[in-house]
């Protein structure tokens, strides 16, 4: 135990920390977890409603810096997969809900090929000059002996 009272709040204050540090870090897992397994009885519907408050307190999370940004990413896309390939492969609903899709014009050939000549061509890159050394002259300015 450290005998500097300065020394004491930081053990103390960090002691604090590391416990809201760890109820967070809980909550996240709770939240993946209660996705997980809405995914796996098959009750995608409640679990598309909870992705974005899983989404919420993985993002605070990593705002706060108990998560590095990176995993919290991959969390949120590993969540997001699962919910995808659970959606894709359970079976259809009998109301069917109607969709309608955007036609795209399909460009004429004339045009494709005006886009193509748009676009500047690379050059190979020319190959560096490698620096030689060369002996240093005594400039006017040092002083003479």
């Amino acid at each position: 135990m450290p005998n500097i009272k300065s020394a004491k709040k930081r053990v103390i204050v960090n002691a604090k920390k590391t416990e809201q540090n760890k109820n967070i870090r809980s909550e996240v897992k709770t939240e993946i977890k209660k996705i997980n397994a809405l995914i796996k009885d098959g009750k995608i519907e409640e679990a598309q409603a909870l992705l974005p408050e899983a989404f919420k307190l993985i993002d605070s999370a990593a705002s706060k810096n108990i998560l590095h940004a990176n995993n919290a990413a991959n969390k949120k896309s590993k969540l997001a997969k699962k919910l995808d390939a659970a959606k894709s492969s359970a079976p259809a609903t009998p109301v069917e809900e109607v969709k309608t899709e955007e036609v795209k014009e399909e460009p004429t050939p004339s045009e494709t090929i005006e886009e193509v000549k748009e676009e500047p061509v690379k050059k190979p890159r020319k190959p560096r000059a490698k620096k030689t050394a060369e002996p240093v002259e005594a400039s006017e300015t040092e002083v003479k002996e």
